[in-house]
């Protein structure tokens, strides 16, 4: 990827990887392969090495700065696995995101979204809303340089091309989120893993990326990061 990244004419090409989690958050794979929260941790170190390695050779060409992305599932719990990766790796930059909402897949597949909708209430608006407070809640513990997928929350719902703002209480809270990353110059980043899995936009959709860049009462607008392909979970050794 690094090399076709050069023959593109990229200055810059970042990389990132998930951050290790424990295993009661394990996905359905990951135990049936008998991953261990070691193996994560062996991961993420072989991950760092190997993205040092790529940068120190091809530093003269490109641009790599190292990123990880974190998870954010218990507020304690998450927080330490995350001062943990930024105390063992000297990371450039940090993908702050949320794929769980009451502890549960939202993005993995059907039936999980559904069970962390039927403890939100039963709605997608009212697990939309659950979402962004989360969301929130990652915004100001960590306030990351970067935010993943946005709208993460709408992948596997009713209708993941609808407006959000049918919703007055969901648009609030993503007005609110956008002003917090605004306040201490967060990007966010325009993610076409969206368009791959079927949606017609990426992730924000236009009518949140329209808001970052023109409404007036925002202004510190927002940067929009492109990231139309990530390295995924894999053996660096």
């Amino acid at each position: 990827m690094v090399q076709t990244a050069i023959a593109k004419g990229m200055r810059v090409f970042g990389v990132t990887e998930h951050m290790p989690r424990h295993e009661d958050d394990f996905y359905p794979e990951e135990i049936e392969a008998g991953c261990t929260f070691a193996g994560h941790k062996e991961n993420e170190a072989n991950y760092f090495r190997e993205a040092v390695r790529l940068r120190d050779k091809y530093k003269a060409d490109i641009d790599i700065p190292i990123g990880f992305e974190s998870d954010w599932i218990r507020p304690l719990s998450s927080l330490q696995l995350i001062e943990q990766s930024l105390r063992d790796h000297d990371f450039d930059f940090m993908v702050g995101s949320v794929h769980h909402v009451h502890s549960i897949p939202i993005d993995y597949d059907r039936a999980m979204y559904e069970r962390a909708r039927q403890v939100a209430g039963g709605t997608d608006e009212r697990l939309f809303e659950d979402y962004f407070d989360v969301q929130f809640g990652m915004l100001q513990a960590l306030k990351p340089p970067v935010v993943g997928h946005f709208d993460l929350i709408r992948l596997k719902c009713d209708d993941p091309d609808g407006s959000f703002q049918r919703y007055p209480g969901v648009w609030k809270r993503i007005l609110r989120n956008l002003d917090f990353i605004a306040s201490y110059g967060g990007i966010v980043e325009l993610n076409f893993a969206a368009v791959r899995k079927g949606m017609h936009e990426p992730y924000p959709e236009a009518e949140i990326c329209k808001v970052t860049q023109h409404c007036p009462e925002r202004p510190h607008s927002l940067t929009v990061r492109c990231r139309s392909f990530s390295v995924g979970a894999g053996n660096f050794a």
